[in-house]
């Protein structure tokens, strides 16, 4: 919108689609048209625009809860939706795991659920196509339940030929043609990801983890103290819903094959598993209060914690790095961020065109054994690495950014080149490898001076 800015690798690779982005694109342009482009309200809408999405998919959870059981069990699984420290962790978050999580309470708002009178195929079908636009990964917990739908379903034929042939080719044929227009090719996104993730499974180039780590740490994690009662609710829950815990434990299943493995990956199952959690809750009945009052308490420390104040630092920083582009020196200013890539925001919380530059982390498409990213190589050895990159005074940062685990290993490089300590922000309470409990900004002395 601004004509500068920074894509990413999955960008000239074709892993990313531009509709899901489009949204908060076309925030920023009315933003532009009105004159309104504050740095702040670039960084707020978003968010916002998100936490209102969040908001009703909440409602929406409830309403149908309400019409296939009752008001009670109703107000227990919004409850339990609300208390959860993940959602509130993620559900502001501009990921596209948080967009295919709330579609997916949309999708399922609609889903013909066995012996209940509300449904409509179309509409969870087409939220199903916009998540897997969005997304391609969102059609995992939808395969039992979409099954399970048309082995119930009296015209199979009606389905596939009315519904589900003209929703799907709408669906893609709109992807389509927004990547077309932004790449200014044919690209099939949804296949490339396919391709990335699954068959040549480059995604470990992230990390990799055993195959049971969804089972053992990522679902109890993300459900937290919600475990019992989902667990005790998967016990109580009537046969109609075991698709439901159906979804939830295929969905972990697939992604335990994957060897890169996040917690945010399985976000999306978390509105199913909010429903037993419910429906256990409604039935603790003389132990209902104190089962309410613990999830809540046990729920609000980390919800405040991680949403306030772990890993805060990448955020707070932006600020410091912002106020560069008021200065009148904004043109020789250039800052160097030596994090493991992508620890911090870019553009979006400057809003200035600053000469900025990162660490680089692309995996390697090519199929070369020996590649190693420039973040590793600069790890392996920060001072030689910064003396060779840096070799004239010309080229070097007017402003670097580093974890503070970093700090003595190229302390001569900061003292040579004469650059100062301007502020020291906090990052975390629980440093781990690169990453440091604080960031340094370092300035270099002369530029001040002039």
């Amino acid at each position: 919108i601004n004509n500068y800015g920074y894509l990413t690798w999955e960008w000239a690779n074709g892993l990313r689609g531009y509709s899901y982005p489009l949204i908060f694109a076309s925030i920023y342009k009315a933003l532009q048209l009105l004159a309104k482009d504050d740095v702040q309200l670039l960084i707020w809408v978003p968010r916002l625009a998100q936490a209102v999405l969040a908001a009703f998919a909440d409602v929406k959870l409830y309403s149908l809860v309400r019409h296939v059981e009752n008001a009670e069990t109703a107000k227990c699984v919004y409850f339990c939706q609300l208390c959860s420290w993940f959602t509130w962790y993620s559900c502001t978050r501009t990921l596209t795991n948080t967009m295919e999580t709330l579609l997916t309470i949309f999708a399922l708002s609609y889903y013909p659920i066995k012996g209940s009178k509300i449904g409509s195929s179309c509409k969870y079908l087409a939220l199903i196509a916009l998540a897997i636009v969005i997304r391609p990964t969102a059609i995992i917990p939808w395969i039992p339940l979409v099954l399970s739908h048309f082995l119930q379903e009296q015209r199979k034929a009606d389905l596939i030929l009315q519904t589900c042939i003209p929703v799907a080719l709408v669906a893609v044929g709109t992807s389509l043609i927004i990547d077309r227009v932004f790449f200014g090719e044919w690209v099939v996104v949804q296949l490339n990801f396919l391709k990335f993730n699954v068959l040549q499974n480059l995604g470990t180039f992230y990390g990799s983890h055993p195959w049971h780590w969804y089972f053992t740490q990522g679902l109890p994690v993300i459900l937290g103290t919600h475990l019992p009662f989902f667990i005790h609710g998967c016990v109580l829950a009537p046969k109609r819903y075991r698709i439901f815990l159906m979804a939830v434990i295929w969905t972990v299943l697939v992604y335990s094959t994957l060897s890169h493995k996040e917690f945010r990956f399985i976000y999306p199952v978390l509105p199913f598993c909010m429903f037993f959690c419910g429906y256990s809750l409604k039935h603790l009945k003389a132990w209902k209060k104190s089962a309410a009052s613990f999830l809540l308490l046990s729920n609000l420390l980390p919800a405040l914690y991680t949403g306030l104040i772990h890993q805060r630092g990448s955020l707070d920083v932006m600020s410091h790095i912002q106020q560069l582009c008021n200065n009148s020196y904004q043109s020789q200013a250039f800052v160097f961020i030596m994090m493991p890539c992508h620890s911090t925001p870019f553009y979006s919380h400057i809003h200035c065109p600053l000469k900025m530059r990162f660490l680089q982390c692309p995996p390697d498409l090519t199929g070369n054994e020996s590649y190693i990213d420039e973040a590793d190589v600069f790890y392996s050895n920060p001072l030689g690495w910064l003396n060779k990159e840096f070799h004239k005074d010309t080229l070097l940062p007017s402003h670097l950014i580093f974890f503070s685990v970093l700090e003595q290993e190229i302390s001569s490089f900061l003292a040579l080149r004469g650059y100062e300590k301007m502020a020291t922000v906090f990052h975390t309470h629980v440093p781990q490898g690169r990453v440091g409990s604080h960031i340094y900004v370092y300035r270099k002395k002369t530029e001040m001076n002039h």
